[in-house]
């Protein structure tokens, strides 16, 4: 993966993701990606909005440049993680929209489904998605000061 920021990832995950969680972690290990686990760290039953908000709340305040989320489907991670200012949280469910939440909206951290995607794509997905930067196109630039323009 080339690379694109110098700080670490964050990565956390509920019970749902936590198989998956460890197959990122892996990867992004082979592939020399610098990553803190900010948990879950078993397949017990956990609340996912409070690994969100810890992931999120270290992406926002610039400790850490992307963060990976993975529940059960995504969205539950996702729907958390958008509730901190500053972050752009994306579901993505192809190598094509992982790769497009970065071109197009600077999304800061993918959210996965540990059980409703196949790992090995998600793991490809998740190698595009670190690659990856918002394209220098003016209108990608504006519309991503205009989602975060609706946090205030």
């Amino acid at each position: 993966m080339p690379e694109t920021e110098k700080l670490p990832v964050a990565i956390g995950s509920d019970h749902g993701g936590f198989e998956l969680k460890e197959k990122i972690k892996k990867l992004l290990e082979s592939e020399e990606v610098e990553f803190n686990d900010f948990g879950c760290f078993s397949e017990e039953s956990c609340d996912h909005p409070l690994i969100a908000k810890d992931v999120a709340e270290a992406v926002s305040s610039g400790a850490f440049s992307r963060g990976i989320l993975i529940c059960g489907t995504g969205i539950g991670m996702s729907l958390a993680a958008n509730k901190v200012k500053g972050i752009r949280a994306a579901v993505a469910y192809s190598v094509e929209t992982a790769k497009l939440s970065r071109e197009h909206n600077d999304s800061n951290i993918l959210c996965l489904g540990g059980r409703t995607q196949d790992h090995k794509l998600a793991l490809e997905m998740v190698k595009v998605w670190i690659s990856t930067n918002q394209l220098p196109v003016e209108r990608y630039t504006r519309r991503t000061r205009q989602i975060m323009e609706l946090e205030k």
